[in-house]
């Protein structure tokens, strides 16, 4: 039996228990059938006239003009990093709250950079992707807006990149998809664990076989929010009457692991996931909601009898070459923080969490080049730190040579924001592939569904669906993307000479100067524009 719409399935089922809204991680256009005990989600035929986008670059862009939309909590740490990478004008600030957007200009009045439009409203980014002098629209809104801007700024031919999870649900997957391969623009999932210390030498070392063959590896994101969930954006829409914050909301309305892809997508690089293998089945469990349910009860002061997602959910996939992943998502209950990060293969082990170990043996270091200064050193054991230091150092990931130092400098969780950002901007100035694509993208983001639909059908298996419709074993390995040294070297120059040039017009026009009269006036003719107003309703 085949179900041409598993929305109507979820929709009795909220009317059941008394939801007011669907679940959004459940999309309609979604069809499945079952296949021996197995949920099998179809792949969507690929359009006519579209190619597949896997290595896809775009014409060298010396200077990317950006354009930041949604600068709340995640947005302004983003526009700050973005003043320190050469070669990159920062155009247009954009934010439901105008307020907020404005306040963003203190970080390029602090650059001596030249001040960015301002775009505000629920509707200001449709006006900031019509712009043509933006290469690159920036995304970090809440979740709900994720979507909806990314597919504006992919519409009008603009570059995206996209906080996490860039995707609710598969119908939003496979439209990012379509738009990327149809446009030939990058859609980007903006992952910046993939950039942190450990996993990038970690996946170095994979890389060169340090570990031999990983067989397993495990993810997560557990985080205790309780400090956090006030702060998130509460829409002044009404479409959050109980004031919980959109984050809180969005667990509370959705089932399974809807922020899979801090712990999912470093592993996913070191199984060469659609390089070579491929997710094709998962199964999720979760708990019962006990503290999320108890939070919302706390803060309505009514009872809660429909808090979909569980305090905690574990995905367990299985790829196409026998390979096993864990991932783990647990934002509600007290517990360090912890993304797991772990790589188990035939010749050795890494872990991050609570503390980064490796446990490999004298004779594999050897076959590596690895000389170790403890003969009896063994794989039951970890490493002495004095190894461990000596291997870190001789497998240090050619990104962290270039970008580490400033990155420390500048933030950014510890740096690994900034490395994401510059790395970013280099494809882009030396015309190079991403390093993570929207298939990435699709993959790292669709647990929540699928995880849905498994937890949905009595923890069902679920069989992926083929985001790459058949082109995942094209590419054999995932290799970051670098310019030869004289194109590197080039583009370097260009861009330090026009962030040079750009500072010195700033300050010789007196920019910011202007800029402040300019509010000033503004201001000034507002203010009596209300007092005018006021009088007129007085003697009403």
């Amino acid at each position: 039996m085949k179900f041409k719409k598993v929305l109507s399935f979820v929709v009795v089922a909220a009317m059941a228990l008394g939801i007011q809204s669907v679940a959004q991680s459940l999309s309609p256009s979604t069809t499945w059938h079952w296949n021996k005990g197995t949920i099998v989600v179809d792949t969507p035929a690929r359009p006519a006239g579209q190619k597949s986008a896997l290595g896809l670059t775009v014409e060298k862009l010396p200077v990317v003009r950006v354009a930041f939309v949604g600068l709340g909590m995640r947005g302004p740490g983003a526009v700050e990093r973005f003043t320190y990478i050469p070669g990159v004008e920062i155009v247009a600030l954009c934010d439901y709250v105008e307020a907020r957007a404005e306040a963003c200009q203190k970080y390029l009045r602090k650059a001596g950079l030249p001040p960015a439009q301002i775009f505000s409203g629920e509707k200001g980014y449709e006006e900031v992707c019509k712009l043509p002098n933006v290469d690159l629209v920036y995304v970090a809104t809440d979740w709900d807006h994720h979507f909806p801007v990314a597919k504006c700024a992919l519409e009008n031919g603009k570059n995206t990149a996209i906080e996490v999870p860039s995707a609710m649900n598969l119908e939003q997957c496979w439209e990012l998809i379509d738009l990327s391969e149809k446009t030939r623009k990058h859609c980007m999932i903006l992952e910046n664990c993939c950039y942190d210390w450990y996993e990038m030498n970690t996946l170095n070392m994979a890389q060169h076989g340090v570990f031999g063959e990983v067989l397993r590896a495990e993810g997560a994101y557990i985080h205790n929010l309780d400090d956090y969930w006030d702060d998130y954006w509460k829409n002044p829409d009404g479409s959050d009457p109980d004031q919980l914050g959109w984050r809180m909301k969005y667990n509370m309305e959705n089932r399974g692991d809807v922020y899979a892809t801090h712990g999912l997508g470093p592993v996913a690089q070191a199984l060469d996931i659609h390089r070579g293998d491929r997710f094709t089945t998962l199964v999720a469990m979760d708990t019962k909601s006990a503290h999320g349910k108890e939070y919302v009860e706390k803060k309505t002061g009514r009872p809660c009898n429909n808090f979909r997602n569980g305090d905690n959910t574990t995905t367990l996939m299985r790829t196409e070459n026998g390979k096993v992943v864990e991932i783990q998502h647990n934002v509600m209950n007290p517990q360090p923080y912890n993304r797991l990060y772990k790589l188990s293969g035939t010749r050795g082990y890494a872990t991050k969490y609570p503390e980064e170990h490796y446990a490999i043996d004298a004779n594999q270091l050897k076959a590596t080049g690895h000389k170790p200064k403890f003969d009896n050193l063994t794989s039951h054991g970890f490493m002495p730190k004095a190894e461990q230091d000596a291997l870190k150092a001789q497998y240090e990931h050619p990104i962290l040579k270039k970008y580490g130092g400033l990155a420390k400098e500048v933030g950014g969780h510890g740096g690994m924001d900034f490395i994401m950002d510059s790395r970013l901007v280099y494809c882009l100035q030396n015309g190079l592939p991403l390093d993570m694509d929207v298939y990435d993208l699709a993959e790292w983001c669709c647990l929540a569904e699928l995880g849905t639909l498994s937890m949905d059908n009595n923890c069902a298996s679920v069989a992926f669906p083929d985001f790459t419709r058949g082109e995942w074993n094209v590419v054999k390995g995932f290799r970051h993307a670098f310019a030869n040294a004289d194109d590197e070297a080039e583009a370097e120059r260009v861009a330090k000479d026009f962030t040079a040039k750009l500072k010195e017009k700033a300050a010789a026009d007196n920019v910011w100067e202007k800029y402040d009269k300019a509010k000033a006036k503004a201001a000034e003719k507002a203010q009596k524009a209300a007092e005018k107003a006021a009088k007129k309703a007085a003697k009403q």
